[in-house]
C-alpha cells in the first residue's frame, strides 16, 4: 500500500487522534503502545506498522502541528526579518502553550521529550530564511557562522517561550514578543536589517 492511501492515511490519524486524546488524561510516560492501540481501537501490529514506538508518534505528531503552525506564520517570506522572527516567537509561545493545555498532566515530561527535535527542525527553518534574506554576501559563503547563528536563535527562541510559558504566562505573547525581539535583532543588524 502507498504512504497516501487513503486507508493509510485514515489509519494513521486515527492512531494520532487516540494518543492525543491520552496524553490529555495522562502523564505520557504512562501511556503504552497498548492504550493507544485500545483507543484507537487497532491491534499492536497495526500501530507498529505506522510507528516503531510512542516517541516516534510523539515526535511526529507534535513536530508536524509544530511546523504546520510555524510555516504557516510565516508562509509568505522568503527572507529573514524582524516579522519573521515575531512570528517565529509567536508560533513557538502557541506551541508551548497547546502543548501545556493539552497535556497539562504530562507538559514538562513532554516538553524535555521534544525538546530536541523542535529546537533541531526551528534550527533548519531559521537557517534556510537566514540564507534566503541576508545581504551580506561574505556571510552566505559561511555556512559556519549560518549554522551558529540558526543554532544560537531557535535554542534561545524556544528557551525564552518555554520560560515563558513554564512561569505561567506573565505577560501575553505578544508583549513577551515586543520586549525580547530587540534583544535577537540588534546583535543580527549588520547581516540583515
Amino acid at each position: 500500500m502507498e504512504k497516501n492511501d487513503p486507508r493509510i492515511l485514515r489509519t494513521r490519524q486515527l492512531i494520532v487522534d487516540a494518543f492525543i486524546s491520552l496524553a490529555s488524561e495522562k502523564d505520557f510516560n504512562y501511556i503504552t503502545v497498548r492504550d493507544i492501540a485500545e483507543k484507537a481501537t487497532i491491534n499492536r501490529a497495526t500501530f507498529y506498522a505506522h510507528f516503531e514506538d510512542k516517541f516516534e508518534l510523539l515526535h511526529s505528531t507534535i513536530t508536524n502541528t509544530f511546523l504546520d503552525k510555524l510555516k504557516k506564520r510565516i508562509n509568505h517570506h522568503d527572507g529573514f526579518n524582524e516579522e519573521v522572527i515575531a512570528n517565529i516567537f509567536l508560533a513557538m509561545c502557541d506551541h508551548h502553550k497547546e502543548l501545556s493545555d493539552l497535556c497539562h498532566k504530562g507538559y514538562h515530561s513532554l516538553g524535555t521529550i521534544i525538546e530536541s527535535k523542535i529546537k533541531e527542525e526551528l534550527q533548519k527553518l531559521i537557517a534556510d530564511l537566514v540564507l534566503k534574506g541576508t545581504k551580506n554576501t561574505n556571510f552566505i559563503g559561511d555556512k559556519q557562522v549560518v549554522t551558529t547563528l540558526s543554532t544560537v536563535l531557535s535554542w534561545s527562541i524556544y528557551g525564552v517561550t518555554y520560560t515563558w510559558n513554564n512561569n505561567g504566562r506573565p505577560i501575553s505573547a505578544e508583549e513577551l514578543v515586543t520586549k525580547t525581539l530587540p534583544i535577537f535583532t540588534d546583535g543580527m543588524r549588520e547581516y540583515f536589517f
